[in-house]
């Protein structure tokens, strides 16, 4: 590429950054907007400074901008999918304005925005490579609404990783790279360009993001990029005959991976699938960070070292995914892989944190039910985040 090809990406990264730079500028004129949330009393809180939530613009103002300079066929494919996702970037956005938008009307947004997508480009998933799935992928009135379904649990998922320093962008940047290196793989100039401008613009808002959090995406950000990553991964399916939705899939294993765990936490614990918790993943390692390494005081470091940390997990199902594009036996298998080790970790961390409470021998011993039933290890969850909390007390 000459240094002309390159112009696109130096404007979305720039013009990302410069917003980004403006939001955290002018931050006492709008951080009451967070303090009317009351981010920091959230249960699922990880930082302790009020931060502003306008990332989002961000990222699209300086997509909008690399636009501009596309290229033909990319200009007009990547201005569809831009342009279906201000009803969810705007739901978003007056969520993060303190207007509070239920989680059921941020979904509803989310799922106008693929019912654009759908009209305006013609494309949904029509395989998965699954035999039987695929005779009933072949119907349009069930693959439409399937579609819309996945993108909008890729944008909730998306969203609940958002608030830890740089983990939700990072993800997000790990995620177009992995469908970047197909889009490479497969020699598609069209999908490299937008996966390209995709990470330059979160590049420039990641500046601002970690390792210290001066914004952060917010609700118009994370539901925006998740159906941006999603549909771009759904035009590259239809694209190119021989990409798996197996492997797409172990792109978006993170993100999607935590959602389900979140989901089947809650209703095996009988509370409502949207409600709040502090047992996410990477909430289970900052605190651990604090409690057995840097102390409950360390907030601002544990927050970014947990990203850091977790980035490599993030990343290998990633780039195995890019490995097993084309296979989709094998990237089937390695899914499953993938997931047992998420529910294996997950567990030992639970297991950890038990260990660590005045309770322990009790926790411990409930801890070996787990291998008969998933209902236990959901009551497990629930009694190490107080015991969790407690060690955390006496550290």
């Amino acid at each position: 590429m000459n240094f002309g090809q390159w112009i696109p990406y130096l404007v979305a990264f720039s013009a990302s950054a410069l917003t980004a730079l403006l939001v955290a500028w002018t931050r006492e004129h709008h951080i009451s907007l967070v303090l009317r949330r009351n981010d920091l009393r959230a249960v699922q809180a990880s930082h302790c400074t009020p931060t502003p939530r306008l990332g989002g613009l961000a990222v699209l103002a300086g997509l909008t901008a690399g636009t501009i300079l596309a290229p033909r066929e990319a200009a007009h494919l990547w201005s569809l999918i831009l342009a279906s996702a201000v009803p969810v970037a705007l739901a978003g956005l007056a969520e993060d304005l303190g207007l509070r938008v239920p989680p059921a009307g941020r979904l509803a947004a989310a799922a106008l925005s693929s019912l654009i997508a759908v009209a305006t480009l013609q494309i949904w998933l029509t395989r998965l490579d699954f035999p039987a799935l695929d005779l009933v992928m072949a119907w349009s009135v069930i693959a439409i609404p399937f579609s819309i379904f996945s993108v909008m649990g890729v944008c909730n998922a998306f969203n609940l990783i958002d608030g830890m320093n740089g983990l939700s962008g990072f993800t997000a940047v790990a995620t177009a790279s992995g469908l970047l290196a197909v889009a490479v793989q497969a020699a598609d100039p069209a999908l490299i360009w937008m996966t390209l401008l995709l990470i330059s613009a979160l590049m420039g808002f990641l500046i601002f993001n970690y390792p210290q959090a001066r914004v952060f995406l917010g609700d118009a950000g994370a539901y925006a990029i998740g159906h941006l990553l999603a549909w771009t991964a759904i035009l590259s399916i239809s694209r190119i005959g021989d990409l798996t939705p197996w492997a797409v899939l172990l792109i978006f294993f993170w993100p999607v991976a935590d959602t389900l765990l979140a989901i089947w936490r809650r209703r095996t614990a009988g509370r409502p699938s949207d409600e709040p918790d502090r047992l996410h993943f990477h909430q289970l390692v900052m605190r651990a960070l604090e409690i057995l390494v840097l102390g409950r005081k360390a907030r601002r470091l544990a927050n970014p070292l947990a990203t850091t940390l977790l980035m490599p997990m993030i990343a290998a199902p990633i780039l195995a995914g890019v490995l097993l594009w084309n296979q989709p036996l094998i990237a089937c298998a390695a899914l499953a892989g993938f997931g047992g080790l998420f529910i294996a970790t997950y567990m030992a961390g639970m297991a950890l944190a038990a260990g660590r409470g005045r309770y322990a021998p009790a926790i411990k011993s409930r801890i070996r039910m787990i291998k008969a039933s998933w209902v236990a290890s959901s009551r497990l969850a629930q009694k190490a985040e107080f015991d969790l909390e407690d060690a955390g007390d006496r550290a």
